[in-house]
């Protein structure tokens, strides 16, 4: 311990030399503020965090916590469940004064920063009548978001957020930066898209924008009593939804703490189609609310992030499931009734369209197929001493779903230790992601989302670019 303390003192003592403008925060009320994530259960205590403003910054932290031998991780824009943005002990960068973007209209393009959130790209495209792949929560990084995936409400039409990465500007791991897209760093390119923060850190990203001012979206609110009959309509509506259409389903308290099954959908094609598709999907039960209205992109965001209240305590589970059987719908509708907290809820996740029509090959994604994400959240404030219920509560609901969920799961809401959802979450693509990791970052500094263990076998494919010469 007392080593490490000396290191940490060291290291700081190095970085306030390089640093331009950055910060390097070791104690006091910035350093506290500066810890806290959204998971309020997260209490990690770094021995330094750093605040770069340049990507000369970051390559200084990076060297400075290799030369002392101190963790390192990379917070963006905090909406971490897990706390590995903040590993205790280490040098924490934090690129929240990074936020800049900057957007070429003519070319679609958004040159975005490694701090810069959702709602900061979404905002500086609209003013140009252009929009980007993002989630439903505008405060999540856009880096972490586009690394580990990106489901979100245009990703029928316009694929997933890491499908519209161009490019991007990466300091590795010992301290070099690197330019990476389609020809410079091919390897690295394929490996950031999917297989998360695990290469570097991000300082820039290139992100293909889309023409769009207006989508048709909103809430509809069912009794809890139709949750069976909706939910089962729903599978079989969504099952031929043209790609243009996003549905996310799921369960919240409402206002006296009883259930309720919301749809959000989101229309992003023809108006007059658009219109049917709502009225179809009302008439899928007899709603208790309903708003479906014209907005623009920006206005999804935070609509449906009833779970996402910075600070509160939050467990995270996770399956996929290839489509909204009997035997999931059962799951939900048990762990729906048996919610232990108002602040907890599940939320469904509808994966088609364009992205299922892109070769797993292509990225290091590698769930390619319809399917939908199943996310457990469960939420309590930080005074409530049933931390352990509301936890079983969502394991409850993870352990129910095992006998129809996929092999694969969303690397990017998977823990360390979920051992054999791991590998399958990359597919066939697990060995040649292994390889670019030996590649470019063989010391393992980086490990934002969990990667499958072990070397690849001499029978798995490696790519071109990684074989001898």
């Amino acid at each position: 311990m007392l080593a490490m303390e000396a290191a940490a003192a060291s290291a700081a003592w190095d970085m306030e030399g390089y640093l331009d403008r950055g910060q390097v925060l070791v104690s006091g009320p910035a350093y506290d503020e500066a810890r806290r994530v959204w998971n309020g259960a997260i209490d990690h205590r770094p021995a330094l965090i750093v605040r770069p403003w340049t990507s000369g910054d970051v390559q200084a932290a990076v060297r400075a916590a290799r030369e002392h031998q101190l963790p390192l991780s990379v917070l963006g824009g905090g909406h971490d469940w897990d706390g590995r943005v903040m590993r205790p002990g280490g040098l924490a960068i934090d690129l929240s004064q990074m936020r800049r973007v900057t957007i070429d209209a003519r070319a679609r393009v958004a040159t975005v920063a490694g701090g810069a959130t959702a709602a900061d790209v979404v905002d500086a495209a609209a003013g140009h009548g252009l929009t980007a792949v993002v989630g439903m929560t505008g405060r999540l990084g856009m880096a972490g978001l586009t690394l580990a995936g990106g489901y979100g409400p245009l990703t029928g039409r316009f694929g997933l957020a890491l499908d519209n990465l161009l490019g991007a500007d990466v300091v590795l791991e010992d301290g070099r930066r690197v330019q990476v897209d389609a020809t410079r760093e091919p390897e690295l390119y394929w490996a950031l898209r999917g297989g998360g923060g695990n290469f570097g850190v991000v300082t820039s990203l290139r992100i293909r924008l889309h023409p769009l001012e207006q989508v048709l979206a909103g809430l509809i609110l069912f009794p809890w009593g139709e949750a069976v009959d909706v939910w089962s309509r729903l599978d079989c509506m969504l099952a031929g939804a043209p790609r243009e259409l996003n549905v996310q389903s799921g369960v919240l308290a409402g206002d006296g703490g009883d259930p309720l099954l919301y749809l959000f959908p989101a229309w992003s094609g023809d108006p007059v189609l658009g219109e049917k598709l709502m009225t179809a999907l009302r008439q899928l039960g007899s709603p208790v609310a309903c708003r479906i209205i014209p907005t623009a992109p920006a206005g999804m965001l935070g609509r449906a992030s009833f779970h996402s209240v910075s600070g509160r305590h939050y467990a995270v589970r996770t399956r996929n499931v290839a489509s909204l059987t009997p035997d999931v719908i059962l799951a939900l509708v048990r762990a729906g009734a048996g919610m232990t907290s108002p602040f907890s809820g599940i939320t469904v996740r509808h994966f088609h369209g364009h992205g299922t029509r892109i070769p797993a090959a292509d990225t290091a994604f590698g769930i390619r197929h319809e399917h939908f994400v199943v996310e457990v959240v469960s939420g309590w404030l930080p005074d409530d001493q049933d931390g352990v219920l509301h936890r079983t509560w969502a394991d409850s609901l993870a352990t129910a779903l095992v006998p129809s969920a996929l092999p694969s799961a969303f690397p990017g809401l998977r823990a360390p230790d979920d051992g054999n959802q791991i590998a399958p979450g990359y597919g066939e693509n697990a060995a040649r992601l292994l390889a670019a990791k030996k590649h470019y970052a063989p010391d393992g500094v980086f490990a934002a989302t969990p990667q499958p263990d072990g070397p690849a076998r001499p029978a798995d494919r490696r790519p071109d670019s990684l074989r001898p010469a």
